[in-house]
This record gives structure tokens, sequence and C-alpha cells, in this order.
């Protein structure tokens, strides 16, 4: 079994083979961390939040359920999650733009690059970039319809277990964002273990 710490802001990349379960750990707690999965024999079937959502009919998911791709084609299956199960799967990944259109000064690295130069490692050059899922970020929709981020309340050691449904190039993204403190007051990094 491999493990990899991805500092804050960083990122990797990993392919899974089909049956395979892997790890997403929160390592010193509240990391948010944004996650793809790629069909490794046709990258341009992903991990989909828009089909998954209407697939499960739910805006979280929990153990148990089977995740959808871009095709309506099982992708991922959650095994284990011992956070609170709250992973995001509205927001869009944190960008130049993002950091720009909040008047924000923005951090080295962010996840949409991330997931850029991930997929350069494939010869890929994605036409726009997929909502990621955003795994252990805590965003709440209010009675009058409106978004509001918390800070996560993942622990030391939370994680998320997923099994792959076809064989994946996953990537992860350990997000620098101090935006809403959705990692707490500070990002700290996250470990994958496949």
């Amino acid at each position: 079994m491999g493990k990899n710490f991805i500092k804050p802001g960083g990122f990797i990349h990993k392919k899974i083979s089909k049956g395979n379960r892997f790890k997403i750990i929160n390592t010193y707690g509240q990391q948010v961390v944004d996650f793809w999965a790629f069909n490794i024999d046709n990258m341009s079937e992903s991990l989909s939040m828009h089909h998954s959502r209407s697939a499960l009919y739910k805006l979280w998911f929990e153990p148990q359920d089977i995740l959808v791709s871009n095709l309506f084609k099982p992708i991922l299956k959650i095994v284990n999650d011992t956070s609170e199960g709250m992973h995001d799967t509205l927001h869009a990944a944190c960008s130049h733009g993002s950091y720009e259109f909040y008047n924000e000064p923005p951090p080295l690295t962010n996840c949409q690059d991330n997931l850029q130069n991930a997929l350069s490692n494939y010869s890929i050059d994605p036409p726009f970039i997929l909502c990621p899922w955003n795994l252990f970020e805590h965003a709440y929709i209010e009675n009058d319809n409106s978004i509001i981020d918390k800070p996560s309340t993942a622990k030391q050691g939370d994680y998320i277990e997923l099994e792959a449904q076809q064989s994946l190039i996953i990537v992860c993204s350990a997000c620098p964002s101090k935006i809403g403190n959705i990692s707490g007051l500070e990002p700290q990094g996250a470990t994958i273990e496949y």
C-alpha cells in the first residue's frame, strides 16, 4: 500500500485500477481536498457532480452510494467515511479568476491550475474545468436558498474511502483557499493512501 502527503496548494495524480480502494485522509483536520476522477481508457468520461446528484437525488453523498460519470456510468463507490460526510458538490475549484472575483490575494497555486498541470502529464488540455468533488468542505443551503461556507469539521485522521468502479486517473488538490475559512484558519494538507 502506498501513501503520499499533499502539501497545502499541492496536488497528486494516481492511476487506480478497477476494484481497488483508496483513502483521502485529513492528516491534521479541516483540510478541503478538490477531487476529480477520469476513466483511464476514455479521459472524456469523468466523475460528474451534477450527474451524480441527478442519479442519487442528493446534494451530499454517503457510504454505499455509487457516483456516476458524465455518461451516467458507475465510476466511484463510497465505502467508508469517518467525517460528518458533508462533502460539497456545488462549488467550483478555486482559480486565478475566483480570487480576482472575490477581491482576495491569490496564493501561489490554485486547484484549477493543479488539475490542468496534473492532466498535462497525460497530454490533456481540458476545454473547460469540471466541477470538483470538494471533499470535507461544508457548504450549507439556507432557508432563503443562499449558500454559506463554514469551516470544515473534519477531525485529524478523518478519511473517506472510495472504490474505483472503472480504471481511473484521480487528481487530488489540497485547496489553499482561505476564503470562508473552509479549511479552518490555515490549510495544512492531506494524505492519499492507495
